[in-house]
């Protein structure tokens, strides 16, 4: 087998990451291996371990990588929307592309929130739930402040909701063994979703 040649530690680390992501799509993230990471990157495990000192290190950074393109993607909708309502709907169907893009990443923050234990990987990835709600608890808010939506509407709740359906979403599409219809589902269960808001379609 032969070796890839020396890279500069900044890409290696990216492509380190990006073949954890990649390798979560195919597998259980917890049966992934250093080994595992190694044979598919086709350097040795020492290799690794140049870049980053333990397996935890390298899902540590794996999850922030994925916090920093979902956030960046979800921010990117929301900003973009001409109101909130239609930052509802933008974010949805953003992450929603994330997930067909990337299945490996809510593999990965599944596999996370399913550990028993605490650890920083876990506490990092409830920190990122945590800032995720509540940029949809803000944007409900508004929608509310701009009668878009009912002013009934519990927003922590209305928040956890729009989480759930997409991470029906992501389990079906794990079910099944594909993402390719994950998009046209979604649009139903959007229009399912806002219909709970009060939204007239």
């Amino acid at each position: 087998m032969p070796i890839k040649q020396r890279q500069s530690t900044e890409s290696r680390q990216a492509e380190i990451i990006a073949t954890m992501v990649r390798l979560s799509a195919e597998r259980s993230p917890a049966d992934i291996t250093t080994t595992d990471i190694a044979k598919a990157m086709r350097v040795t495990q020492g290799a690794l371990f140049r870049h980053f000192a333990t397996k935890e290190a390298i899902r540590l950074a794996v999850i922030e990588w994925i916090e920093e393109h979902l956030m960046c993607e979800l921010l990117a909708a929301k900003d973009s929307a001409p109101n909130a309502l239609t930052a509802l709907k933008a974010m949805f169907m953003a992450h929603v592309g994330f997930a067909k893009a990337h299945p490996g990443a809510p593999r990965l923050i599944f596999g996370e929130l399913q550990q028993p234990a605490e650890s920083p990987v876990k506490q990092r990835v409830q920190q990122i739930m945590q800032r995720y709600r509540l940029t949809l608890a803000q944007t409900l808010a508004a929608a509310i402040e701009a009668k878009l939506v009912r002013a009934d509407v519990d927003c922590p709740s209305a928040a956890a909701l729009f989480l759930g359906a997409i991470q029906g979403l992501v389990i079906q599409s794990m079910l099944s063994g594909s993402t390719e219809q994950m998009e046209q589902q979604a649009v139903g269960i959007l229009d399912l979703y806002l219909a709970a808001l009060g939204v007239k379609s």
